[in-house]
């Protein structure tokens, strides 16, 4: 089915999300110009902020909103599903549309086989309406479930569209690009170098998969680093609790935008506790790359300055390689809490591998390090 045609049919006027790579073409086409207005759509920083805001939709307008969101984020978005949305609290009736990653039966990556186990008993659990749909779905079967829906919606409950694989498509191709010029491989490359056997945490996504081949290239032992495949958002959380524990150890931190955003309190609790020994790196491409390159807020917002409003001792950003390195350095020779924001371009090699190592294999050789 087309993304166009399903957006058509479920005839919404507001639509809220975090970008999925499940969900690229219905993301391609909310953000496309010829697609619908910015001001019916909204990419937010992560689940829960996306039913809060969905939530003040419908109650500004009586009209049903849209979320949408990798079956990751249902976590995320739990607490206002149960205490704001659900019809035994205010009963706003919602539309989520839930890629669904991990799906059994389906070759994916370790940190999806678990959540799509269980996306479809979470989300009846939570007392939403589940109806999945695949590359067969035909536009009067949509038809169809959201005449059906109407009750459901007047009770004050929710639908939830569960999209398989290839359900959606869209003609229109986007390219999204900023006006830097650093890659994020470069950007990892300078951290490794600057952090020699320091101790590295990458988030999620492709930073990680960077961080990996680095250490491939370079014939170096991965020991060294924790390579967050899961858990969005918290990797410099993580990271905190490595450092407090292990203070004769340095703590690098490679983090992304999009990550920085979904948990921003993590950064105040950081700032709080001032581990002398944690360098938290920021590369703000200003998007979601790993999940398709749609736009994130960071382009319009001053990390390095709410880092210091956190409490960091040292906030900086740079564009270049020659002030990457150069702050690198001061930060690995200071012992003071520090942040460097890099700018970069969004831009990813075509050929970029996984890691060969599961993720407990990667904790065992991790923490056989640390002890050491």
């Amino acid at each position: 089915m087309k993304a166009e045609k399903f957006v058509e049919i479920i005839g919404s006027d507001f639509y809220t999300g975090v970008p999925d790579s499940q969900l690229k073409e219905l993301c391609n086409y909310l953000v496309n110009p010829c697609g619908i207005a910015p001001k019916h759509h909204i990419i937010a920083a992560n689940e829960g902020n996306c039913t809060a805001l969905a939530a003040g939709y419908y109650l500004a307008t009586g009209k049903v909103p849209v979320i949408y969101m990798q079956n990751s984020g249902i976590g995320n978005a739990v607490n206002p599903v149960l205490s704001l949305t659900s019809e035994k609290v205010y009963g706003i009736p919602c539309i989520f549309i839930v890629g669904w990653r991990g799906e059994p039966g389906v070759h994916d990556e370790p940190q999806h086989i678990h959540q799509g186990e269980l996306t479809i008993r979470l989300l009846e659990d939570l007392g939403l309406r589940v109806y999945v749909i695949d590359a067969d779905t035909s536009e009067s079967d949509i038809r169809r479930e959201l005449a059906q829906s109407e009750e459901w919606f007047a009770q004050g409950r929710s639908l939830a569209f569960v999209v398989k694989k290839g359900a959606l498509q869209n003609d229109a191709q986007i390219q999204y690009q900023n006006s830097h010029v650093l890659l994020r491989e470069q950007v990892i490359e300078c951290v490794a170098e600057a952090a020699g056997q320091d101790v590295i945490v990458a988030t999620t996504g492709k930073a990680g998969r960077e961080l990996y081949e680095v250490r491939e290239r370079n014939e170096q032992s991965h020991k060294y680093d924790f390579l967050t495949v899961g858990s969005m958002g918290h990797c410099s959380s993580i990271a905190l609790g490595i450092a407090m524990h292990k203070p004769d150890k340095r703590i690098w931190c490679i983090d992304g935008d999009g990550a920085v955003l979904m948990h921003l309190g993590a950064m105040a609790v950081i700032g709080n506790r001032k581990p002398k020994n944690l360098v938290h790196v920021v590369i703000n491409n200003e998007a979601h790359e790993s999940v398709g390159g749609m736009p994130t807020v960071a382009g319009t917002m001053n990390i390095p300055q709410i880092a210091m409003g956190c409490g960091y001792e040292s906030a900086v950003s740079v564009q270049t390689p020659e002030e990457l390195k150069e702050k690198l350095q001061q930060a690995r020779d200071a012992a003071v809490l520090s942040l460097i924001e890099v700018k970069c371009a969004v831009s990813a090699r075509a050929d970029l591998g996984r890691p060969k190592t599961s993720p407990k294999e990667n904790r065992d050789s991790f923490m056989e390090y640390l002890r050491g």
